[in-house]
């Protein structure tokens, strides 16, 4: 069924209000939602002794279950998590949550290996950690939980998430809508649990509990460093600064409209979203065209320098400013801006503040090289040795292997949108959890296990 505006704001208020009363201490409830973290914790180690017992199959049953209901609910996600974040774009929102529905990986990506041979049968299987402690960012917030949710769950674990301040409540109907598949499913209450106040206090009580092996943080640099300062197993997506570069061997048209495209997705929220231009000058001209054709808004020198006062002020990135759309940054600067206005592109060096720095919102500052090589190794300088993403627009493939190879990072994407690296337009899996700094890569299932050998000494081979 379509929800029209009307209807979609009536259901909005309604889920609000739902949670403001939970916050205010009534008796409405979200499952798995706690005013402690203590309680909280306790009760997702109660519900992993009954999910680590569950079959395959009983675990593959709550994970459809989830799907079904991000589904059914990606309206109503995209629509709380722009109004109570201030940023983004809620049809791009949609598309998320149907992709986090459709191409996370479930119980399929945990598998067993086997030995056989003279000496008997060895078989290595995966098992869960247990009780897994995860932050969550305000950019991608519902995604992330559901997302870490399938995944975790389908390795055997329960989850205690610490959800971003800016996006408690779009957070915790995730969590619930979470529980609310597994027990229509046959499964237990709490395999995802939540605070009804996360803080920093909460998020380190999380951290240094007994009865939490694992921690996965998605978020800022700060909050991965703290993770990985804990003691425990980390595992780290943090920033990333994705450079994508022209050469002159491309498709410029399709070059330009892919980047902006990516760029604009979400209004640049996505970490892996194009965040700078770096265009061999022999095609630089005729990129720039396309782009303006594209939508692109080419700021002049007086209004740069108005724009990147308002985008960091004092050197410090202005929160207000994130996830907004090109023509509203446009209007706070005193611009107005034709309706076609998806990006604001302007030429720098690769020094400049709004190109050096990771801004996400649609502002792409272009950098002119001399050739590949050289944009090659200004790119490099760019992505900050995060080893996130980064993205080629090129018909030679040893220019495309040589950045690759140079910039070594998780994702890399050719000749298309940064998002196809989620399978949106491109092949593979999805995941809101980048690894980029602890090396894991594009977290799923498997990776919130550990491996298990199962040595059986001189039988059970039978060739």
């Amino acid at each position: 069924m379509t929800v029209d505006e009307k209807q979609l704001q009536e259901i909005v208020q309604k889920v609000l209000s739902r949670l403001q009363d939970k916050q205010g201490g009534t008796d409405q409830k979200l499952l798995g939602v706690y005013e402690d973290m203590k309680d909280a914790i306790e009760a997702a180690k109660r519900a992993q002794a009954i999910v680590q017992k569950l079959s395959m199959d009983s675990r593959e049953k709550i994970i459809s279950n989830i799907r079904k209901k991000t589904l059914e609910n990606a309206e109503l996600l995209a629509k709380m998590a722009v109004e109570e974040t201030g940023m983004g774009n809620v049809g791009h929102k949609i598309l998320k949550h149907q992709l986090v529905a459709e191409k996370t990986p479930g119980t399929e990506d945990i598998t067993t290996t086997a030995w056989s041979g003279d000496r008997g049968l060895t078989l290595v299987e995966m098992g869960p950690f247990g009780v897994i402690g995860a932050i969550t960012p305000c950019t991608n917030p519902s995604e992330t939980v559901l997302c870490n949710s399938m995944g975790m769950i389908a390795g055997g674990n329960t989850v205690v998430f610490n959800p971003h301040p800016a996006a408690i409540k779009v957070s915790n109907l995730a969590v619930h809508l979470v529980n609310e598949a597994s027990l229509e499913a046959g499964g237990p209450e709490n395999i995802a649990v939540s605070v009804v106040r996360p803080t920093m206090e909460t998020g380190n009580l999380m951290m240094k509990h007994p009865d939490i092996p694992l921690l996965v943080a998605t978020g800022g640099p700060g909050v991965v460093t703290s993770v990985l300062s804990s003691g425990k197993r980390g595992i780290g997506a943090g920033a990333g600064n994705p450079p994508v570069l022209v050469d002159e061997t491309a498709d410029i048209a399709k070059a330009a409209a892919d980047i902006v495209n990516g760029a604009t997705f979400d209004n640049n929220l996505p970490c892996i979203a194009e965040k700078e231009i770096i265009a061999v000058n022999e095609i630089a001209d005729e990129l720039i065209y396309h782009l303006i054709e594209q939508g692109c808004y080419q700021i002049n020198k007086d209004d740069l320098e108005k724009l990147t006062k308002l985008v960091l002020p004092e050197n410090r990135l202005n929160r207000k400013c994130v996830g907004r759309d090109a023509r509203t940054l446009l209007e706070m600067i005193g611009i107005k801006a034709s309706e076609n206005i998806r990006c604001i592109i302007f030429e720098g060096e690769k020094e400049h503040p709004l190109i050096a720095e990771e801004l996400m919102m649609p502002i792409l500052g272009i950098v002119r090289a001399k050739d590949v090589d050289d944009g090659i190794e200004k790119a490099v300088w760019l992505e900050h040795g995060n080893r996130h993403s980064a993205h080629m627009h090129s018909k030679s493939v040893d220019n495309l292997t040589k950045y690759g190879k140079a910039v070594d990072t998780a994702i890399f994407v050719k000749n298309a949108p940064s998002y196809a690296a989620l399978g949106f337009g491109g092949e593979g899996f999805c995941t809101f959890t980048i690894a980029s700094r602890t090396g894991e890569g594009l977290t799923s299932a498997k990776t919130f296990t550990k491996q298990r050998r199962c040595v059986l000494a001189d039988s059970l081979c039978i060739r």
